[in-house]
């Protein structure tokens, strides 16, 4: 780590912030207390709802009253040229002063922080003069040398371009852009690398670090994943239930975690050196029931299962499948096989061609050329109809369970939806008996089935969209980017989910993943795409250990890891 300025930057004491549901209030933060210097990368690290970013929305005074309402015993911050501030104090006149200039966010999800109707570059020049009183050609000027700062390719097009023709990884580099445009003392970044590539990830990272180093910064660095803040971070919090339950040192929190919830987010992570059987979940640590030894897979099991495996006739077969966009060769002569009660991983990065190749097999986009055989049945000559009655043996998870639920209709009502559709289980009655076992199945309760998607958290919809594709009894599940925007802990429980079920049920599963540690621990075979077409595929434990391809090699060492615990 780069040497930590020893002048107090933030110093918050006694926070506490409330939220009104209804006529009561919950506590989301209780009490918490931390500070950090000019230059520090403190790391708040804890699952969804351990109240890391309402800490970071409270110091920057963003907590909207009503519904919500913070009090501290003390927020100070020192701004920009020395003046300390009190804001818990501060009137909003002066917090607009500071927000962007002295204190500035970068937030998880660029495309919803970015305005659809304004080019990027518009974006950034319009922060820049609200806190400097230059001309637009300045601001334009020092747009496109923040551009370049953040390494973006062709910043004049860039510029132009609008959000939704950048990628993700490109639009959080906008972001970053906007955050440092007024250069600021403090920059939080709330989990901005979650839904992004290992490999985008891992840059973005590094870019924050440099930006560091160049503008002597601190970091407030938000994430749910222990993992990624070694090498990162200089401290680390851990929050749970909106208290701070651990800090210490990086190298303290990974070599000697003193609280068991802090042993938990530790372990859920599939281990880069072991194939587990199950993996430990934060609950087991917190309820004291982990197991002192972990099951592992033997290569010798491994073995027997494949060779029985792969002795069977292939359930699906995708030959020299092909599918371009204006510009873009999504999928280029792709041809593989699923055989019964496989996992095939499919990983790389995004615009590789995952999703569009999962969409062409269950002919949800039509393909230009190539055959697909299920169960020696032709999908692409095949009538309307039969495919409608051939979408009960194929069926997928999303990766964003709230968009993929009808938000007007309830968990149970979800799910018993495509049984109507496939005339199954006789009638209505028929149908809630079973829905209220596939609750049950997926670790929900009974009185879930009259709740709406709102009510749940991201686990528990992921949770119902599973519930919901089981409902009709398929064969071939196609998981895709199922777990990548959840929570470690949670990510841990759906993955065991997941592996449960396919044993109960015999499923075969296509499992598509950014993440290659997610991806090998899931699957039996790996197929590893780039650009449209697969550059390496095998069992996975090799391509793992032993990779042929430059690309994979790249995505492996990208996989974020405590350096601590090599």
């Amino acid at each position: 780590m780069d040497e930590v300025s020893q002048e107090r930057l933030l110093e918050v004491k006694g926070l506490k912030v409330r939220f009104r549901r209804g006529k009561e209030y919950t506590l989301a933060v209780d009490g918490i207390a931390f500070d950090m210097f000019a230059s520090e990368t403190l790391a708040i690290v804890g699952e969804s709802g351990s109240g890391k970013s309402v800490t970071a929305l409270s110091v920057m005074k963003l907590i909207p009253d009503p519904p919500g309402k913070a009090e501290a015993e003390q927020i100070s911050f020192r701004a920009k040229g020395g003046q300390l501030v009190d804001i818990q104090r501060a009137s909003e006149h002066m917090m607009t002063g500071i927000r962007g200039k002295s204190i500035a966010m970068v937030f998880q999800e660029p495309m919803t922080s970015l305005n659809p109707v304004f080019t990027c570059g518009d974006q950034v020049c319009e922060g820049i003069r609200a806190h400097n009183d230059i001309p637009k050609a300045g601001a334009v000027a020092a747009t496109l040398e923040l551009f370049k700062e953040v390494m973006l390719p062709q910043p004049e097009r860039i510029f132009r371009a609008y959000p939704h023709q950048l990628s993700g990884g490109q639009k959080q580099r906008i972001m970053i852009a906007m955050a440092i445009s007024c250069n600021p003392s403090l920059l939080i970044a709330d989990e901005p690398t979650t839904a992004l590539d290992v490999t985008v990830q891992r840059n973005i990272l590094q870019l924050l670090k440099q930006i560091q180093k160049n503008r002597q910064m601190g970091i407030l660095f938000i994430t749910h994943d222990l993992g990624l803040v070694s090498g990162f971070a200089d401290r680390v919090i851990v929050m749970y239930k909106g208290k701070i339950v651990e800090q210490g040192s990086v190298s303290q929190i990974f070599t000697h975690p003193q609280q068991t919830y802090t042993q938990g987010l530790l372990a859920c992570r599939p281990p880069l050196d072991a194939r587990l059987k199950r993996l430990p979940m934060v609950a087991d640590f917190i309820n004291g029931a982990r197991q002192t030894g972990l099951e592992l897979i033997g290569a010798e099991e491994r073995e027997k299962k494949h060779s029985r495996m792969y002795r069977l006739e292939p359930v699906l077969k995708v030959k020299d499948l092909v599918k371009h966009f204006p510009g873009t060769k999504a999928v280029d002569n792709v041809s593989f096989n699923v055989f019964p009660g496989e996992t095939l991983g499919i990983v790389g990065e995004s615009g590789s061609g995952k999703t569009t190749l999962a969409r062409a097999v269950l002919e949800l986009i039509p393909p230009d050329s190539g055959r697909i055989l299920f169960r020696d049945e032709e999908i692409t000559l095949i009538s309307k109809e039969k495919l409608k009655a051939l979408r009960k043996q194929l069926q997928i998870i999303f990766q964003d369970p709230y968009s993929s639920l009808n938000p007007r209709l309830t968990a149970g009502a979800a799910i018993l939806e495509p049984m109507k559709v496939h005339y199954l289980f006789g009638n209505d009655k028929a149908r809630k008996i079973k829905v209220m076992e596939l609750l049950e199945k997926v670790g929900l309760q009974p009185e879930h089935f009259d709740r709406y998607p709102h009510e749940f958290s991201g686990g528990q919809r992921q949770r119902i969209c599973i519930a919901r594709a089981l409902a009709v009894e398929p064969q071939l599940l196609i998981c895709d980017e199922s777990v990548s925007a959840l929570d470690v802990s949670v990510q841990a429980q759906v993955l065991n989910l997941l592996n449960d079920l396919k044993s109960e049920f015999g499923l075969t599963y296509i499992f598509i993943s950014h993440d290659l540690s997610v991806v090998r621990y899931m699957s039996d075979r790996i197929i590893v795409m780039k650009n449209g077409s697969i550059v390496e595929t095998g069992d996975a434990d090799r391509i793992f250990t032993n990779p042929q391809d430059a690309y994979t090699s790249s995505l492996i060492e990208a996989i974020p890891h405590p350096e601590f615990l090599q």
